[in-house]
């Protein structure tokens, strides 16, 4: 596996954006896990998926976007996602958990569409939807690293307002926090997280490595920023782990790293009731 590496240039590109996702998702994800926006990974992947479906289909029909990387516009239509969740949310000001729903099925609308005039599934959309080892170029290295350097740069310079409006938006308002540009750069991180996220996982199972790290990190952390440690932890283990077990059985890699943070979760569950029964024995 070592060998093959250093010889292919596109595992070297798979494991240099695997490592990098391992880090941005949890990070991200322990925030959206906190505020109870766990469903909006689904949503805005479903988004992304419209976007790059869009992207296909007009690099068939038209030269102007031949040669296109879909991944471009899946972003843009992922922002723009992220933008009408925020909207929604001010509209449905009593029932904003409405606004998730409303784009979710809109985004795999509009998907459904595209792949449809695209001539259905191919193994290129295929590869977007359960994630692929082969199919990660030096561009999408480039693009993810400088994803990447937003979202961490970002979380640094605004972690104490993040985290005021995590856990209690109006809190945070009445203290001055500009609470609403705040959550609006939240959302669009979230945005470029997801769609950054894609190439390895895959658009149906996203969501998945932005909340099962953090749920299992959630279960031995004594605080916030333990929590995003042990997340990001577990999220490398899952994707180093499900990279390496996808190359050997020949699979994509989408699966098994979700397999891998199941096992995980299960695991820090079981040592904390293993932890909780010793300390009643006491």
């Amino acid at each position: 596996m070592i060998e093959a590496i250093f010889q292919f240039e596109f595992l070297r590109n798979t494991f240099i954006v695997g490592i990098i996702i391992g880090f941005i998702a949890p990070l991200i994800g322990a925030f959206i896990v906190v505020k109870r926006l766990s469903l909006i990974a689904d949503a805005l992947s479903h988004v992304t998926l419209s976007g790059i479906a869009a992207s296909l289909f007009l690099s068939k029909k038209t030269l102007l976007f031949a040669g296109l990387n879909p991944l471009y516009m899946g972003i843009g239509f992922s922002v723009v996602g992220s933008v009408m969740i925020e909207r929604l949310r001010r509209v449905y000001k009593h029932y904003e958990e409405l606004a998730i729903p409303i784009i979710l099925s809109s985004g795999m609308g509009i998907g459904v569409i595209f792949i449809s005039l695209a001539d259905g599934f191919n193994t290129e959309l295929t590869n977007y939807l359960f994630g692929s080892v082969s199919a990660v170029s030096r561009v999408d290295v480039i693009l993810i690293a400088i994803i990447a350097v937003i979202v961490v740069a970002t979380i640094a310079l605004l972690f104490k307002e993040l985290f005021l409006i995590s856990f209690d938006e109006e809190h945070a308002t009445a203290s001055g926090v500009p609470a609403k540009v705040i959550h609006f750069l939240f959302m669009v991180l979230v945005a470029l997280v997801i769609s950054a996220s894609i190439r390895i996982v895959g658009i149906l199972l996203v969501s998945s490595l932005m909340t099962l790290p953090v749920a299992a990190g959630m279960r031995i952390a004594t605080g916030f920023k333990q929590t995003i440690l042990y997340s990001i932890i577990f999220g490398e283990i899952s994707i180093i782990g499900g990279l390496i077990s996808a190359y050997y059985l020949d699979i994509q890699p989408g699966g098994t790293i979700v397999v891998i943070s199941i096992i995980i979760l299960l695991s820090t569950v079981g040592f904390q009731k293993v932890k909780i029964k010793r300390g009643e024995s006491k």
